[in-house]
């Protein structure tokens, strides 16, 4: 088995698309990618546009070959319902009935309007599966990010032969209690997830939160032997490493990026918006 972490904000863009290669199968996990509308109260510069150019036609590239796919949650930068490479494939997606907020089940039931007809959509909230001997195996839902947030619910995947990879999506931290339980009895070899959202500090995002967050962070890693792949929500603070002081001290050397696992360097366009339309225009 091998993890390809694609794209995510460590590469310019909002993103979490990571591939998983079995034997013969591949499962493209949120393959999708979005910009943040505004951000300093300034729209996406040129350079963010053409890094999401960039980033949609690798990814759509990539899904031809794809006969499996994830949907953690209907967020665009995890789904895009005008992509076709859905169409003919397996979609283990997350349920639109039950722990969702209104404004993801509207989307989820525009994409099941979409594609139920044209692709095998699977709702699979708390449930198991077999791909090539290898199991699948879907979380219950989980807040996307504290307990009782508006953002709704996401889905945690993980995949497991002789060794185990977790894909913990948007849990922000995770700053839910129970997020973190789940994800030490999972006991993954290789845990890819969001950290917390520190760009929204004193605005939609405590400080007590950061703190939780970081707290459940150091937990895992304490009781967990994981190669953590730390993205997303995070990286769009350029001072990330000093929210989380505690825990990059301690096991920065266990911690990647998308960008870093890939022999890249950050290249934090969203956070650094504000610089990009002073300097370049």
């Amino acid at each position: 088995m091998k993890v390809y972490p694609l794209f995510s904000d460590s590469l310019g863009i909002r993103s979490m698309a990571t591939l998983i290669e079995l034997d013969k199968e591949k499962i493209f996990i949120d393959a999708s990618a979005a910009l943040g509308p505004s951000r300093y109260g300034l729209p996406p510069h040129p350079l963010e546009i053409e890094a999401l150019d960039n980033a949609k036609k690798e990814i759509a590239k990539i899904a031809k070959d794809c006969n499996f796919f994830v949907i953690t949650h209907y967020h665009y930068d995890h789904y895009d319902p005008d992509e076709d490479f859905y169409v003919g494939k397996k979609i283990f997606a997350k349920r639109i009935d039950k722990d969702i907020n209104r404004s993801q089940q509207e989307r989820g039931s525009y994409f099941r309007e979409l594609f139920e007809e044209r692709a095998q959509i699977i709702y699979c909230d708390d449930t198991q599966h077999e791909i090539e001997g290898y199991k699948i195996k879907f979380s219950p839902p989980f807040p996307h990010g504290p307990y009782g947030v508006r953002l709704g619910y996401v889905l945690m995947v993980s995949i497991e032969n002789k060794e185990k990879i977790l894909f913990a999506s948007d849990v922000q931290g995770p700053v839910y209690e129970k997020a973190k339980d789940y994800i030490i009895n999972e006991m993954p070899d290789i845990l890819i997830m969001d950290g917390p959202p520190s760009y929204f500090l004193g605005w939609k995002f405590s400080q007590e939160n950061l703190q939780k967050a970081e707290k459940n962070l150091i937990e895992i890693m304490e009781n967990v032997d994981c190669e953590l792949i730390l993205d997303h929500h995070l990286l769009r603070d350029l001072k990330y490493k000093e929210r989380l002081k505690n825990l990059y001290e301690n096991y920065g050397d266990k911690i990647k990026t998308f960008a870093e696992w890939n022999g890249m360097e950050n290249n934090l366009l969203e956070a650094k918006r504000n610089v990009l339309w002073k300097e370049y225009g």
